[in-house]
């Protein structure tokens, strides 16, 4: 049971960048994920909080290490001794925060069994969009929280109220609803303090956001667990920035998710790259020609490759089955965790977008002049 739990704390780190970006689109986030009791693994800390730049990790803090540090060059050069101070001293509050209010809601939960893992996220950020000046124009933010995987609250800024998808959020909901101070305050820092760092960060970022790397792409086919079927998996990797296009076709036509195709969504690379995996289920007797085809927009490279079918992979043996059994359990997961993601991502949107938002593991960084409100608690 932990293993499946940590295996998807990790997935929503990791898919966490945010919304599909272009040319003349870029976006701040900021992610905040608080573990209920540490685990002991590697890599996986209580309390780890990281900014994102139009998917590119800036900065980090972790529970183990306690400091906020940049992870571009840029950050480093650009910003002074005394932001990263602050940046620390503000992500140790939240540390706090983040203890005392996964305890109320493990007992507002009922969840009194020491055993269980439970994790608190907290997502925020904002989007905007090049005007012809130069200048950025807010056009979305987010202020969302999730416990457990599952949506527990989030701010409608249009409104300007709190959204409670739970009947545990609701008591949350209506203490936040009556601090009118914070509701002001979240929806002037998504709408103005969030775009104003966001500009500084592009501007400082620039000669990096324009660099730009086209996909690698690679097909290959291993045994399912099915002994009649194998799993034709298109690889693109080394791509910068995140968006792709991407279909698997058989006899020419593109198959869906109706086909059984299943996708991971856009995945960070350690080299500051992306890359994205989609494969299908199919016949091992099916000698119908199969293909995949990706397209990269911001380099215009568009690449293909077709499987050779009467290369067919060598049958397993009983250790191997285990391994894949393992491998095709984890692809599982990665299709769950992307699609839960997506139609959350959709649903604060209001409208359908090609990639989903994330979920690397959300956020208030001490970079804003102002304060939050101190009696913002569960």
């Amino acid at each position: 049971m932990l293993g499946s739990k940590m295996f998807t704390l990790a997935l929503f780190a990791l898919l966490c960048p945010g919304p599909t970006q272009s040319r003349d689109t870029h976006s701040l986030h900021y992610i905040y994920t608080a573990l209920s009791k540490p685990v002991g693994l590697p890599g996986i800390h209580e309390f780890t909080a990281m900014g994102l730049l139009d998917g590119r990790m800036i900065d980090y803090f972790d529970s183990e290490h306690q400091a906020k540090v940049p992870k571009q060059q840029w950050m480093r050069e650009r910003l002074p001794a005394d932001y990263w101070d602050k940046g620390t001293q503000s992500r140790k509050s939240k540390q706090q925060w983040f203890k005392v209010n996964i305890g109320i809601l493990m007992e507002r939960m009922r969840q009194n069994d020491s055993g269980n893992l439970h994790v608190l996220q907290w997502m925020h950020g904002c989007e905007g969009e090049t005007n012809s000046d130069g200048t950025l124009r807010f056009v979305r933010g987010m202020d969302m929280y999730s416990y457990d995987g599952g949506d527990f609250l989030s701010f409608d800024d249009k409104n300007g109220v709190w959204v409670a998808p739970t009947p545990e959020a609701e008591p949350t909901k209506r203490k936040w609803d009556d601090v009118q101070v914070l509701k002001e305050y979240t929806k002037g820092y998504l709408e103005n303090e969030c775009i104003d760092w966001l500009s500084k960060f592009v501007n400082y970022g620039q000669q990096q956001l324009k660099k730009k790397s086209p996909p690698e792409l690679h097909v290959f086919a291993k045994n399912s667990r099915v002994q009649t079927n194998i799993v034709l998996t298109c690889l693109a990797t080394g791509f910068y920035p995140k968006d792709v296009i991407m279909r698997i076709r058989r006899n020419g036509r593109v198959l869906t998710a109706d086909d059984g195709l299943k996708s991971s969504g856009p995945l960070p690379n350690n080299d500051d790259t992306f890359q994205r995996r989609e494969y299908v289920e199919v016949l091992k007797s099916d000698t119908s020609p199969y293909s995949c085809e990706v397209f990269h927009k911001a380099t215009n490279v568009s690449l293909s490759e077709s499987w050779d079918l009467s290369m067919l992979p060598v049958p397993d043996d009983d250790g191997s089955a285990v391994i894949g059994l393992v491998a095709a359990l984890l692809l599982v997961l990665i299709g769950v965790g992307v699609i839960l993601l997506v139609l959350r991502k959709r649903r604060i949107n209001g409208r359908w977008n090609e990639q989903p938002v994330c979920q690397h593991r959300v956020i208030i960084v001490a970079m804003a002049p102002r304060m939050r409100p101190s009696n913002k608690s569960i």
